[in-house]
C-alpha cells in the first residue's frame, strides 16, 4: 500500500516540465536572475548577460544532466534512480515539446548574451562553452551514455 501517494503517474518526474505554467515560471525565473544581476552596481551589462547565461546553463546542467533519480516515491522498482532528469523527461521520448523548449531556451539566451556583449571574444568564448556544455548532453545519441564512466552509479 502506497500511503501518501496522490498521483497517478508511474514517475511524476516525467511530467513536471509539462505542467501548467512551468514554461512561464521558467522564463520568469531566468528574467528575475538577469534583473538581480543587473541591479548589482559593479556589473556592466555585458557581464550581467554573460553571468545570466553561465549561471542558467550551470544550473540547468546540474538539474537536468547531473542529478539522477527522483524526489518522489515511485513504483518502478528503482529504474528512475539510474536516470537523469533529462532521460526521465517525457519517458525518454525524443523531440517532444518540453524537450524542444528546454533545448531552444539556452540557445535563445546564448544569442541574447552574444548580442548584448557585442560579440566580445572573452564573453563569446565563455558563452559558447557554456552553451555546448548544456546542449551536447541533450543529443539523442547521448541518451543513457556515461562518458568516461562519469555519473555511472
Amino acid at each position: 500500500m502506497n500511503v501518501g501517494v496522490a498521483h497517478s503517474e508511474v514517475n511524476p518526474n516525467t511530467q513536471v516540465m509539462n505542467s501548467r505554467g512551468m514554461w512561464l515560471t521558467y522564463a520568469l525565473g531566468v528574467g528575475m536572475l538577469h534583473i538581480v544581476l543587473l541591479s548589482i552596481p559593479f556589473f556592466s551589462v555585458p557581464v550581467a548577460w554573460t553571468l545570466t547565461n553561465v549561471i542558467h546553463n550551470l544550473g540547468m546542467y546540474v538539474f537536468l544532466h547531473a542529478v539522477k533519480g527522483t524526489p518522489f516515491e515511485t513504483p518502478d522498482q528503482g529504474k528512475a534512480r539510474l536516470l537523469t532528469h533529462w532521460e526521465q523527461l517525457d519517458y525518454g521520448v525524443q523531440f517532444t515539446s518540453s524537450r524542444k523548449f528546454f533545448t531552444i531556451s539556452p540557445i535563445i539566451l546564448y544569442f541574447l548574451a552574444s548580442f548584448y556583449t557585442k560579440y566580445d571574444p572573452t564573453h563569446f568564448i565563455l558563452n559558447t562553452v557554456s552553451l555546448l556544455t548544456v546542449l551536447i548532453p541533450k543529443l539523442p545519441q547521448l541518451h543513457g551514455v556515461r562518458i568516461f564512466g562519469i555519473n555511472k552509479y
